[in-house]
Protein backbone atom coordinates (compact mmCIF):
# COMPACT_ATOMS: atom_id res chain seq x y z
CA UNK A 1 0.00 0.00 0.00
CA UNK A 2 1.53 3.40 -1.04
CA UNK A 3 2.14 5.76 1.86
CA UNK A 4 -0.16 9.47 1.80
CA UNK A 5 2.45 12.27 1.55
CA UNK A 6 1.90 14.60 3.80
CA UNK A 7 -0.02 17.77 3.43
CA UNK A 8 2.18 20.71 2.97
CA UNK A 9 1.02 23.60 4.55
CA UNK A 10 1.75 27.48 4.84
CA UNK A 11 1.63 29.10 8.49
CA UNK A 12 0.54 32.46 8.23
CA UNK A 13 0.39 35.88 10.48
CA UNK A 14 2.52 38.62 11.10
CA UNK A 15 4.13 37.97 14.29
CA UNK A 16 7.38 35.26 14.09
CA UNK A 17 6.73 33.95 17.52
CA UNK A 18 3.23 32.51 16.27
CA UNK A 19 4.06 31.07 13.18
CA UNK A 20 6.94 29.67 14.98
CA UNK A 21 5.14 28.36 17.80
CA UNK A 22 2.62 26.35 15.44
CA UNK A 23 5.24 25.42 13.45
CA UNK A 24 7.27 23.76 16.61
CA UNK A 25 4.08 21.74 17.88
CA UNK A 26 3.16 20.67 14.40
CA UNK A 27 6.72 19.00 13.60
CA UNK A 28 6.44 15.94 15.79
CA UNK A 29 3.81 15.15 12.85
CA UNK A 30 5.94 15.60 9.80
CA UNK A 31 5.20 12.70 8.23
CA UNK A 32 1.16 13.78 8.35
CA UNK A 33 1.32 17.44 7.93
CA UNK A 34 4.61 19.60 6.65
CA UNK A 35 4.85 23.15 6.96
CA UNK A 36 6.96 24.00 4.07
CA UNK A 37 6.70 28.26 4.53
CA UNK A 38 6.23 30.38 7.73
CA UNK A 39 5.15 33.13 6.40
CA UNK A 40 5.55 35.73 8.95
CA UNK A 41 6.80 39.23 8.06
CA UNK A 42 3.68 40.82 7.22
CA UNK A 43 2.56 38.38 3.94
CA UNK A 44 -0.43 39.50 2.63
CA UNK A 45 -0.15 36.61 0.23
CA UNK A 46 1.00 33.29 0.30
CA UNK A 47 3.67 33.32 -2.67
CA UNK A 48 3.98 29.23 -3.21
CA UNK A 49 1.73 27.43 -5.84
CA UNK A 50 -0.71 24.65 -6.36
CA UNK A 51 2.57 22.40 -6.93
CA UNK A 52 4.09 23.36 -3.58
CA UNK A 53 1.12 23.97 -1.31
CA UNK A 54 -1.81 22.19 -0.26
CA UNK A 55 -3.00 24.46 2.31
CA UNK A 56 -2.48 27.50 4.40
CA UNK A 57 -3.03 27.55 8.40
CA UNK A 58 -4.23 31.37 9.37
CA UNK A 59 -3.21 32.12 12.89
CA UNK A 60 -6.02 34.63 13.60
CA UNK A 61 -3.66 36.60 16.55
CA UNK A 62 -3.67 40.08 15.59
CA UNK A 63 -5.08 39.67 12.16
CA UNK A 64 -8.56 40.75 10.72
CA UNK A 65 -11.44 38.04 11.10
CA UNK A 66 -15.40 36.56 9.94
CA UNK A 67 -16.38 38.75 7.49
CA UNK A 68 -12.92 41.08 7.12
CA UNK A 69 -11.00 37.71 5.65
CA UNK A 70 -9.36 38.49 2.00
CA UNK A 71 -9.15 34.79 1.21
CA UNK A 72 -8.65 35.88 -2.28
CA UNK A 73 -5.72 37.99 -1.68
CA UNK A 74 -3.85 34.97 0.31
CA UNK A 75 -3.44 32.88 -1.91
CA UNK A 76 -4.35 31.18 -5.23
CA UNK A 77 -8.56 29.67 -5.43
CA UNK A 78 -7.21 26.48 -5.49
CA UNK A 79 -5.23 26.62 -2.10
CA UNK A 80 -7.38 26.21 0.87
CA UNK A 81 -7.25 28.51 3.74
CA UNK A 82 -8.00 27.01 7.43
CA UNK A 83 -8.68 29.58 10.13
CA UNK A 84 -7.03 28.70 13.16
CA UNK A 85 -8.93 30.74 16.33
CA UNK A 86 -9.36 30.76 19.54
CA UNK A 87 -12.96 32.11 19.24
CA UNK A 88 -15.65 30.23 18.02
CA UNK A 89 -18.36 32.34 18.41
CA UNK A 90 -21.16 30.57 15.16
CA UNK A 91 -21.05 34.58 13.78
CA UNK A 92 -17.49 34.46 13.58
CA UNK A 93 -17.04 30.94 11.83
CA UNK A 94 -20.00 31.38 9.45
CA UNK A 95 -18.71 34.29 8.44
CA UNK A 96 -15.52 32.93 8.15
CA UNK A 97 -16.92 30.13 5.90
CA UNK A 98 -19.02 32.49 3.96
CA UNK A 99 -15.27 34.29 2.86
CA UNK A 100 -13.92 31.90 1.83
CA UNK A 101 -12.64 29.80 4.66
CA UNK A 102 -12.19 26.06 3.75
CA UNK A 103 -12.37 25.25 7.72
CA UNK A 104 -12.02 26.71 10.62
CA UNK A 105 -10.28 24.96 14.05
CA UNK A 106 -10.14 26.28 17.49
CA UNK A 107 -6.88 26.87 19.58
CA UNK A 108 -8.26 24.44 22.29
CA UNK A 109 -7.71 21.79 19.82
CA UNK A 110 -5.05 19.70 20.49
CA UNK A 111 -2.11 19.22 18.09
CA UNK A 112 -3.17 16.02 16.88
CA UNK A 113 -6.54 17.32 16.62
CA UNK A 114 -5.49 20.02 14.32
CA UNK A 115 -3.45 17.73 12.21
CA UNK A 116 -6.64 15.30 11.85
CA UNK A 117 -8.09 18.74 10.78
CA UNK A 118 -6.03 19.91 7.96
CA UNK A 119 -6.12 16.19 6.57
CA UNK A 120 -9.50 16.23 6.35
CA UNK A 121 -9.98 19.62 4.86
CA UNK A 122 -7.18 19.11 2.51
CA UNK A 123 -9.32 16.14 0.66
CA UNK A 124 -12.50 18.59 0.19
CA UNK A 125 -14.16 18.19 4.29
CA UNK A 126 -15.61 20.81 5.95
CA UNK A 127 -14.47 21.06 9.20
CA UNK A 128 -15.79 23.68 12.05
CA UNK A 129 -15.35 23.26 15.70
CA UNK A 130 -17.76 20.67 17.54
CA UNK A 131 -20.50 22.92 20.01
CA UNK A 132 -19.65 26.06 18.46
CA UNK A 133 -21.20 27.89 21.56
CA UNK A 134 -20.16 31.47 21.28
CA UNK A 135 -17.52 30.70 24.57
CA UNK A 136 -13.61 31.99 23.76
CA UNK A 137 -11.70 28.53 23.00
CA UNK A 138 -8.56 29.38 24.29
CA UNK A 139 -8.42 31.44 27.70
CA UNK A 140 -8.57 28.80 30.34
CA UNK A 141 -6.57 25.91 28.58
CA UNK A 142 -3.04 24.99 27.54
CA UNK A 143 -2.41 27.37 25.33
CA UNK A 144 -1.32 26.33 21.45
CA UNK A 145 1.70 27.28 20.44
CA UNK A 146 3.07 30.84 21.57
CA UNK A 147 2.19 34.61 21.36
CA UNK A 148 3.78 37.73 22.67
CA UNK A 149 4.03 38.36 25.89
CA UNK A 150 3.32 34.95 27.51
CA UNK A 151 6.45 34.90 29.27
CA UNK A 152 5.40 37.99 31.28
CA UNK A 153 1.87 36.21 31.90
CA UNK A 154 -0.54 37.85 29.78
CA UNK A 155 -3.67 35.06 28.23
CA UNK A 156 -3.54 35.13 24.83
CA UNK A 157 -6.46 36.96 24.76
CA UNK A 158 -4.52 40.31 26.84
CA UNK A 159 -2.22 39.37 24.61
CA UNK A 160 -3.96 40.21 21.18
CA UNK A 161 -5.74 43.60 22.61
CA UNK A 162 -2.45 44.55 23.30
CA UNK A 163 -1.04 43.86 19.31
CA UNK A 164 -4.22 45.27 18.19
CA UNK A 165 -3.15 49.05 20.57
CA UNK A 166 -0.15 48.92 19.28
CA UNK A 167 -1.29 48.62 16.03
CA UNK A 168 -3.29 51.96 16.47
CA UNK A 169 -6.75 50.94 16.76
CA UNK A 170 -9.29 52.08 19.31
CA UNK A 171 -11.47 49.86 21.56
CA UNK A 172 -14.26 49.76 19.07
CA UNK A 173 -11.90 48.49 16.41
CA UNK A 174 -10.44 46.14 19.22
CA UNK A 175 -13.88 45.20 19.90
CA UNK A 176 -14.68 44.18 15.76
CA UNK A 177 -11.29 43.08 15.22
CA UNK A 178 -11.39 40.31 18.06
CA UNK A 179 -14.92 39.98 18.18
CA UNK A 180 -15.73 40.41 21.24
CA UNK A 181 -18.27 43.50 23.25
CA UNK A 182 -16.31 47.09 23.93
CA UNK A 183 -16.81 46.31 27.70
CA UNK A 184 -14.74 42.75 27.63
CA UNK A 185 -11.86 45.12 25.59
CA UNK A 186 -11.82 47.57 28.39
CA UNK A 187 -11.33 44.47 30.63
CA UNK A 188 -8.84 42.79 29.25
CA UNK A 189 -7.56 46.29 29.34
CA UNK A 190 -7.29 46.78 32.73
CA UNK A 191 -6.10 43.31 33.75
CA UNK A 192 -2.98 43.59 30.77
CA UNK A 193 -2.36 47.02 32.20
CA UNK A 194 -1.88 45.74 35.98
CA UNK A 195 0.07 42.77 34.07
CA UNK A 196 2.70 45.33 32.60
CA UNK A 197 2.92 47.47 35.25
CA UNK A 198 1.46 50.69 32.77
CA UNK A 199 -1.07 52.79 33.59
CA UNK A 200 -2.26 54.22 30.02
CA UNK A 201 -2.19 53.66 26.28
CA UNK A 202 1.05 55.46 25.27
CA UNK A 203 2.97 53.59 28.18
CA UNK A 204 1.45 50.19 27.10
CA UNK A 205 2.50 50.62 23.28
CA UNK A 206 6.02 52.17 24.39
CA UNK A 207 6.14 48.50 26.21
CA UNK A 208 4.28 46.41 23.69
CA UNK A 209 6.84 48.03 21.26
CA UNK A 210 9.97 46.59 23.14
CA UNK A 211 8.61 43.32 23.76
CA UNK A 212 7.56 41.81 20.32
CA UNK A 213 4.16 43.52 20.29
CA UNK A 214 5.08 44.77 16.49
CA UNK A 215 4.06 43.04 13.54
CA UNK A 216 6.95 41.97 11.80
CA UNK A 217 6.71 43.81 8.28
CA UNK A 218 8.79 42.91 4.80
Amino acid sequence: MQERAPVRIAVLNDYDIVVAGVAAVLRPFSDRVEVVDLAAGGAERIRLDEAELDLVLYDTFGKSQGGALNIAGMTSKRIRVVVFSWNTDPALVAASLEAGAAGYVSKSATADELVSAIERIATGQRVVPDGTDGRDGFDGFNAFGRWPGDEHGLSPREAEVLALICQGLSNEEIGQRAFIGVNTVKTHIRTLYRKINVSSRTQAVVWGHAHGFQPEKD
